[in-house]
């Protein structure tokens, strides 16, 4: 009994090992997700990169139209910097400042903050 309590508790962590890894590899790159709706158009970058440990830093840029009157408006930007942490418990990423939590799928390419989601150009 002891031993196969031990069996499945070593062949978890392996799998979670292994999923950790992969996040890890995957998540420094850069992210994009286009968006469009009732007011607006806009196209979102994440540019992720690995600190020391468990830290990572990220450059958003968002470049927007506001639609007027059914009409595109001029091209506006905003900027901002994120810090954040890995868990490699979880597989999970969380920016410092707003509590964001980044969710991460290596397998399919993209990540999700929230409801957007964002895909990993090669």
């Amino acid at each position: 009994m002891k031993r196969t309590i031990v069996l499945v508790l070593l062949c978890t962590g392996l799998m979670v090992a292994c999923k950790t890894d992969q996040v890890r590899d995957f998540a420094p790159g850069i992210f994009v997700n286009h968006s469009k709706g009732a007011l607006s158009v806009a196209i979102d970058t994440l540019v992720i990169s690995a600190q020391e440990g468990h830290n990572f830093k990220a450059q958003r840029r968002t470049r927007f139209r506001l639609i007027r009157g059914g009409k595109l408006g001029k091209k506006q930007s905003e900027r901002e910097e994120w810090s954040m942490v890995y868990d490699e418990g979880t597989g999970l990423m969380r920016e410092l400042r707003k509590g964001r939590l980044l969710i991460f799928y290596p397998d399919s390419g993209f990540l999700l903050i929230g409801s957007r989601k964002y895909s990993k150009l090669e």
